[in-house]
């Protein structure tokens, strides 16, 4: 869709080296050489996952992890206690979360969704991608990005996650026209040959690169991205 073109410069007026990276997979393993390799939830159980996608929405992770803990301390995050807990004190359980009105209906409607598979997650990640996409956006308070999250960690499917992080830094990379979730989703499409945890990955390191580069342009500029250029074919 779009080739990338790497500009390296003895100074602002000089361009020595070009490197063209002409597709996501050149792209990743750029990124791959340069960022830390890491885990990127703080668990590795799914339905905390799910909890904190839905609370992380119009905040911050910290004010998510402070619910998350009360939730851990209270009930756990068995599936059954989720789903079957009541509708108040969740609401006091993820209160510094923000917005915890909603984000409990959310929570209580996604949890009755699993309850008609019987909480089993292998049934669900054998479904054919655009239809559970389908499904969890169906869900009260599951919007794309929640969604894709959801389908990249804990159903383990391959999905490029637009989210602001990747629209701020594909619009640096030279995308100049305005950018939705959507709109930079269609454009961006991950190779067949992308793993499971290459999708993790590629929004993990987009989302650690975004929190250090874009906030300001000289945080920017420090970066290895902003030696970056995007050409469209």
């Amino acid at each position: 869709m779009f080739n990338l073109q790497l500009i390296a410069t003895a100074s602002k007026n000089e361009v020595f080296n070009v490197k063209k990276i002409e597709n996501i997979e050149e792209l990743y393993e750029a990124l791959s050489t340069s960022m830390e390799h890491s885990t990127w939830w703080d668990t590795e159980n799914p339905w905390e996952i799910v909890v904190g996608s839905i609370l992380v929405q119009n905040t911050n992770w910290k004010n998510v992890a402070y619910s998350l803990a009360n939730i851990r301390r209270e009930i756990g995050f068995s599936p059954k206690r989720l789903a079957e807990i009541d509708q108040f004190l969740l609401q006091d359980l993820i209160r510094p979360s923000g917005f915890y009105k909603n984000k409990s209906r959310a929570i209580k409607e996604i949890f009755s969704w699993f309850q008609r598979y019987n909480y089993d997650i292998g049934i669900l990640q054998k479904k054919e991608q655009a239809e559970l996409r389908k499904e969890l956006l169906a869900i009260y308070g599951v919007g794309y990005e929640t969604a894709d999250v959801l389908m990249v960690f804990v159903f383990n499917k391959v999905v490029f996650i637009a989210d602001k992080y990747a629209q701020r830094i594909f619009s640096r990379l030279g995308l100049n026209e305005p950018l939705t979730y959507l709109t930079l989703q269609n454009m961006i499409e991950l190779p067949d040959t992308f793993t499971n945890e290459q999708a993790q990955n590629f929004h993990g390191w987009l989302v650690d690169y975004g929190q250090v580069h874009l906030k300001s342009d000289k945080d920017w500029q420090a970066g290895f991205l902003s030696q970056f250029t995007l050409v469209h074919l």
